[in-house]
């Protein structure tokens, strides 16, 4: 009889120990169940939209399940980043976002999630420098002489924002604080017409994306004034970084993918594993460096730190502004 419980009592032990073992087993075991969404806080033929399209087609066949990039623009990326904040933690809802993720941490101030504690980063995915351009007809030649020109001049100089509360507008404002120079603010619907403007002489300067600008550049219809990285670009090696002038300035945009918080580590293991690894595809490299992008990949953990200095990064920076969402 007491070897009978004593067999029982293993019997109960080992089923125990099974369920235990199994209710703590990493959870990406038959992860992904079925397609996954990406959604995107802006319209199709962004630069946003241009990586999550590369990203969905290398995740599908290393995931084994289709990948729908989903496109809920409007609120600056808020409605998109707001859907993936209440779904389920599972991986199958992703959110691809940029730089406003954490400007708007401060620009919006009643926000319905928490930029950083209502998401899991998966990966930094990539960066991208702006440019500070002018009008040809500017009688300054280079950075230097711009400052000068526009402390000389307080309230005289235009400059386009093609959105209030983007990094673009932001980017002029930080430099505005920086220098000291006071620029007129004039606002556009996006960043065509504004660029448009620029070009027609209307306006004086512009901060622009590296893509953007280029051909502009080459072609003399725009003038070079500065690169926002903290390093010169090899596509413009004799134009100076902005910080090289302004200590301490850089302002670059940057692309990401996060999950809902709470997300299983094994999960986010998974993704962030499928992303680097098709971050380090030459053709997918070029169709980002195409869109003037620089390729990152980073840890989660990485890009959680990140996320949490650019939001104090920017605060001040918003702030100064008065920056108010369109």
């Amino acid at each position: 009889m007491l070897l009978l419980s004593i067999r029982s009592l293993v019997v109960l032990g080992t089923i125990f120990l099974s369920v235990l073992v199994a209710t703590h087993r990493p959870k990406a075991e038959g992860y992904p169940s079925r397609p996954i969404k990406l959604l995107v806080g802006a319209s199709p033929g962004g630069t946003t939209d241009t990586v999550a399209r590369a990203l969905a087609e290398p995740m599908s066949r290393a995931l084994g399940q289709a990948v729908i990039v989903d496109h809920r623009p409007g609120a600056g990326g808020n409605l998109a980043a707001d859907a993936v904040a209440k779904s389920t933690p599972d991986g199958h809802t992703l959110l691809v976002s940029f730089t406003s993720h954490t400007i708007n941490a401060t620009l919006y101030p009643k926000l319905p999630f928490d930029p950083a504690a209502d998401f899991t980063p998966i990966t930094m995915v990539a960066t991208v420098p702006s440019l500070l351009v002018g009008h040809p007809t500017l009688p300054a030649k280079d950075l230097k002489e711009l400052i000068a020109f526009a402390k000389s001049r307080p309230d005289t100089l235009t400059i386009a924002i093609g959105g209030l509360g983007s990094s673009l507008h932001l980017a002029g404002e930080q430099f505005k604080m920086m220098t000291g120079i006071r620029l007129l603010n004039v606002p556009y619907k996006g960043t065509a017409p504004a660029l448009t403007s620029l070009l027609g002489g209307q306006v004086d300067l512009m901060f622009i994306s590296l893509v953007t600008g280029t051909e502009h550049i080459r072609a003399g219809t725009l003038r070079a004034y500065g690169v926002t990285s903290a390093q010169r670009q090899p596509s413009f090696p004799d134009l100076a970084a902005i910080g090289e002038i302004v200590p301490g300035f850089e302002s670059k945009a940057w692309f990401g993918v996060f999950a809902p918080a709470k997300l299983p580590a094994a999960i986010t293991d998974k993704l962030n594993a499928v992303i680097v690894a098709a971050l380090k595809d030459p053709t997918l490299r070029h169709r980002l460096e195409n869109e003037g992008a620089s390729p990152i990949g980073s840890t989660s953990a990485e890009f959680a730190a990140f996320v949490r200095e650019d939001i104090k990064r920017w605060a001040p920076v918003v702030k100064w502004s008065g920056a108010m969402p369109n």
